[in-house]
């Protein structure tokens, strides 16, 4: 097991760069906020990134912003159910890495679109393991998930790997179905115990609600606040009481990239899940960070609207990520306060490029 301290020593540039440069890396989802971030640390690491994605939704996204096809070494647009292009284009690069995190992302989009939900989320997943059984050579996968894959009871106790699995809504469900294709993949095809058959190792991640610049999307809170900034409106809070476990994207990114490299050196023990989440106690309500993200980008206002008859969105949400302390090393570095203030000063600030404001981020976090 990794030492408990051994965080400072590892999620940093130095480290990784010694696992990461010059391999091949295939990240699905590339083009979507989290992906657009993971690119830009994997490139700045030396790495080879073959992206497999949908174009960006938007010509704001962020991986238009930072030019996200000059730091590929390809970018193939691309559907994750489509099962024949992805798994020729996945073996045809021959990775030594392959980051999972292609998916319908949105809870609201979720019950507008239940089936197209679990047909990405779960099949999709399916589809990138089966590539990965065609491929002919030692291959570690994370699988990315989320905080809400849990059977969430809202009691305040923070969920555990072992905990049971579940969903309300489409999206949390079909996520959960999602960790049940992975251990099943794991179990049956990618067994830790005969790992010198298959030479493929598995894990899945599960992060909270992430926050940072660069986020365009819909239905998400901090894209909300800019937009409504942005126009001179107040931003509308569907569910102001509702607790979140808020986190900087760098924060969950650092940790996928902690458990590809701890797999390198023992692709048996740590192929399993993990949570990478905030300290529970280091959470609050959306009427709180919009709050915060007011003060620190300058300005703005927000009303609470609290809708009648919306759609049901879980109002507690805690993660344990003790099992990624001990086994892995990995701790959060930030606070929420912290991760807002980031966040709002990437908004802010008007002066530089997108891609340089994330390379100035991902320095200073990595540093």
């Amino acid at each position: 097991m990794a030492n408990r301290t051994s965080m400072e020593k590892v999620v940093n540039e130095k480290y990784l760069r010694s696992v990461f440069s010059g391999k091949r890396v295939f990240l699905t989802g590339h083009t979507g906020f989290k992906g657009a971030w993971l690119l830009q640390i994997l490139h700045w690491l030396g790495a080879n990134v073959k992206g497999y994605s949908l174009e960006p939704e938007k010509h704001t996204d962020l991986y238009h912003q930072i030019q996200g096809d000059r730091l590929c070494y390809s970018s193939v647009v691309g559907d994750i159910c489509d099962k024949q292009k992805l798994q020729a284009e996945l073996v045809r690069f021959e990775p030594d890495f392959v980051f999972h995190l292609a998916a319908q992302a949105l809870v609201r989009r979720g019950y507008d679109m239940p089936g197209y939900t679990f047909l990405v989320n779960a099949q999709g997943t399916a589809y990138v393991l089966e590539a990965m059984m065609a491929l002919q050579k030692p291959c570690i996968g994370v699988m990315i998930t989320t905080d809400k894959v849990y059977d969430n009871p809202e009691r305040g106790i923070p969920f555990k790997e072992d905990d049971k699995l579940g969903g309300y809504d489409p999206y949390s469900a079909s996520k959960a179905a999602a960790e049940i294709v992975i251990d099943s993949y794991r179990r049956s095809f990618f067994n830790p115990g005969k790992y010198s058959d298959h030479q493929k190792s598995i894990a899945a991640a599960r992060a909270g609600n992430v926050i940072g610049g660069g986020d365009y999307a819909d239905d998400r809170i901090i894209p909300d606040i800019v937009r409504a900034i942005t126009f001179g409106q107040p931003v509308g809070l569907r569910n102001p009481a509702s607790v979140r476990p808020w986190q900087h994207v760098l924060e969950p990114l650092g940790g996928y990239l902690l458990l590809a490299a701890r797999l390198t050196e023992n692709p048996v023990d740590y192929a399993t899940a993990y949570n990478f989440g905030p300290n529970p106690e280091d959470v609050f309500p959306v009427e709180d960070l919009t709050k915060i993200f007011i003060r620190c980008f300058g300005g703005g206002s927000y009303t609470n609207l609290n809708p009648l008859n919306a759609p049901h969105e879980a109002k507690l949400l805690l993660l344990d990520s003790t099992k990624a302390d001990v086994m892995l090393g990995w701790k959060p570095l930030m606070n929420a306060p912290t991760a807002i203030e980031w966040t709002a000063s990437w908004y802010a600030d008007k002066h530089k490029t997108a891609a340089d404001k994330c390379m100035e981020q991902i320095r200073a976090y990595f540093a």
